[in-house]
């Protein structure tokens, strides 16, 4: 199995909001947060992981971690609207 971890972090109390498409033997679903706040982690199995997240909160910053396997991929934003696009095969 592969298992694709992402872990929120940044302004404590910092609000996103999150879309992720998640591909598992061909089959893709998706995960939606409308309201998240930091931190939060999320766990999940595929082997590719599509996803947009957008920071609420003004003056705060977000920052996500993403691991598979082997791969890791950090990316981060600032202020509100601030938003990252983000992929892992």
């Amino acid at each position: 199995m592969n298992e694709i971890h992402i872990s929120m972090s940044g302004s404590p109390g910092a609000e996103f909001s999150a879309h992720w498409r998640i591909t598992h033997e061909g089959e893709t679903t998706e995960h939606v947060e409308d309201r998240g706040t930091v931190p939060a982690e999320y766990t999940f199995i595929g082997t590719e992981l599509e996803g947009a997240v957008k920071l609420l909160s003004d003056d705060e910053q977000l920052d996500v971690d993403i691991q598979k396997g082997t791969n890791r991929t950090r990316s981060s934003t600032q202020g509100v609207g601030g938003t990252l696009t983000l992929v892992m095969r």
